[in-house]
């Protein structure tokens, strides 16, 4: 079995507690109030994501092992693939009536936080290679063109204030065959697969109670 389907198998087994609060938000009675409070959680989330990889990506230029040009290679595309979607989430979040500055002042919760900050940890204090399960987790579930029309249905909001979420349905997946490319190329020991493995199961459980929390 490939390092990728290793990974995605062990996601997949981990990942219930994210689906369960996925479904709970799209079910919700209350979606047209609740769907805004959901996209500035996940602006919070997205900001991170391009200095997360930067982050990475200079701490992968600085190793003395294996990993250290092609992983570095994988996040210096990561970076391009990743810029200016949280600037877009905001400009979707002032179609529905929400200013970016009001967004921008508002603090994360903890489970953000901490969502952000174990990436950061074990970027500068373990190995960044660990980073690749936070990718594998946020691109790995990509919204469906169903699931936009469901959402745009039950909430009334205009079609074009989920540009982002339609934007991650057309990207994701390339993004989700790239990375998986990636682990399969890596000269990965157990080890570095298991971080791998932990850090996306992490993000999963943090996603799922930030979720949690709005709702």
């Amino acid at each position: 079995m490939t390092a990728s389907r290793r990974v995605r198998r062990q996601l997949a087994a981990a990942v219930g507690p994210l689906s369960e609060a996925c479904t709970a938000l799209v079910e919700h009675p209350n979606l047209r109030e609740v769907w805004p409070e959901y996209l500035v959680l996940q602006h919070q989330i997205i900001r991170a994501t391009v200095p997360l990889t930067e982050a990475a990506l200079t701490r992968a230029r600085g190793l003395d092992d294996q990993l250290r040009e092609p992983l570095a290679a994988y996040l210096d595309e990561h970076v391009d693939e990743e810029l200016h979607h949280d600037e877009q989430l905001l400009d979707d979040l002032e179609l529905l009536g929400l200013p970016r500055e009001d967004v921008l002042a508002r603090m994360p919760p903890s489970s953000v936080a901490a969502l952000v900050g174990a990436q950061y940890y074990w970027i500068h204090h373990h190995h960044p290679v660990a980073f690749l399960g936070y990718v594998a987790l946020m691109e790995g579930y990509p919204p469906t063109a169903d699931l936009i029309e469901t959402l745009a249905a039950r909430t009334g909001f205009a079609p074009e204030s989920f540009r982002t979420f339609s934007e991650h349905a057309e990207l994701d997946p390339g993004h989700k065959d790239h990375l998986d490319r990636t682990l399969d190329e890596l000269p990965l020991t157990e080890a570095q697969e298991a971080a791998i493995v932990a850090s996306a199961t992490v993000t999963a459980d943090l996603n799922a109670r930030a979720i949690r929390e709005i709702l």
